[in-house]
């Protein structure tokens, strides 16, 4: 293969992972007319038309998408065997994407903005939409470089590590009727509960924990963020049961309370997740390191404020 056609591979796996030529023109530093010509290159080089025009975006063909999944794995081990743990977070010049629910941006991101000011002032970081279904595909289509979620199985090209292992706590107005340490689990059913759904799906460990004993509950409304929770939660009688990585400011104001559920729901772990082709890339080994250590320190100061408020 001549270079020319090497650097075509790679601005072309860049336009399909960015799925953008403007996004794909900002992440290579070039310009938008610059990616257009090497587009025009790749089709008379290789004899195929590669993407199609779909309104404002671009669309790969059936050509397009089988030519990337044969390259975009060597693509990046070539990278990788010729920078082998080259990366300097002063002068790099890089966007990661990371897959997270809106708990991850609300507890961290502004830390992680601090941090990049002060040591990466080239690196963007982009949130993702995170949703449960659909972890595997973004990570094997290179849609994203990191996904946070609760482990799932998941195919042996996956890497992960373990981050905590989250444990829910019962949530509600300060002056609701439930507001008690002895809540009892007849009580807990038969209120009207809110649920954090990211995937839409009603049944959840909490249903399936009540199951055991014999009962359902109601779930009267469901949200999508789980920033919607707690102001949903103070202005009616709704409950609902939280994850412990939340930011409690509205329980240390006094607006909130928690107290302990009245049955067992199993905890489940929480995890950084991404794909084997980036094992060996030391600008996502950097990210990790810093997001495994502010995710962990901010659930252990989570947990111990939780413990401090429970209904007693």
């Amino acid at each position: 293969m001549r270079p020319q056609e090497l650097n075509l591979m790679v601005i072309f796996d860049t336009i399909m992972t960015e799925k953008s030529i403007t996004r794909a023109a900002d992440r290579l530093s070039m310009t938008q007319p610059a990616v257009s010509n090497a587009v025009a290159r790749m089709r008379d080089a290789w004899k195929e038309e590669l993407f199609v025009k779909d309104g404002r975006n671009i669309q790969p063909t059936i050509y397009a998408k089988n030519l990337w999944e044969q390259i975009k794995d060597p693509l990046h081990e070539l990278n990788q065997a010729v920078n082998p743990g080259h990366f300097d977070p002063k002068t790099a010049k890089r966007t990661f994407r990371v897959a997270v629910s809106d708990i991850v941006v609300d507890t961290i991101w502004l830390e992680m903005r601090r941090l990049f000011e002060e040591q990466a002032p080239g690196i963007n970081l982009h949130a993702v939409p995170y949703t449960i279904v659909n972890t595997q595909q973004v990570l094997d289509d290179a849609e994203v470089d990191l996904v946070v979620a609760a482990k799932n199985p998941m195919q042996e090209n996956i890497r992960s590590s373990h981050l905590f292992d989250s444990c829910l706590v019962c949530c509600m107005r300060k002056d609701h009727p439930l507001a008690k340490p002895d809540l009892s689990i007849e009580e807990f059913a038969a209120a009207d509960h809110l649920l954090v759904s990211l995937s839409g799906n009603t049944d959840s460990p909490t249903d399936q924990a009540l199951q055991q004993y014999g009962l359902k509950r109601r779930v009267a409304f469901t949200v999508n963020h789980f920033a919607s929770a707690a102001p949903i939660l103070i202005g009616s009688d709704l409950i609902a049961m939280l994850p412990t990585g939340l930011n409690y400011n509205y329980i240390d104001n006094g607006e909130l309370s928690v107290t302990k559920a009245p049955l067992e729901i199993p905890r489940h772990a929480i995890s950084m997740l991404w794909h084997k082709r980036q094992d060996k890339d030391a600008g996502l080994q950097w990210l990790r390191m810093h997001m495994h250590n502010k995710m962990v320190a901010n659930w252990q100061h989570n947990m111990q404020k939780v413990q401090d408020c429970l209904c007693s």
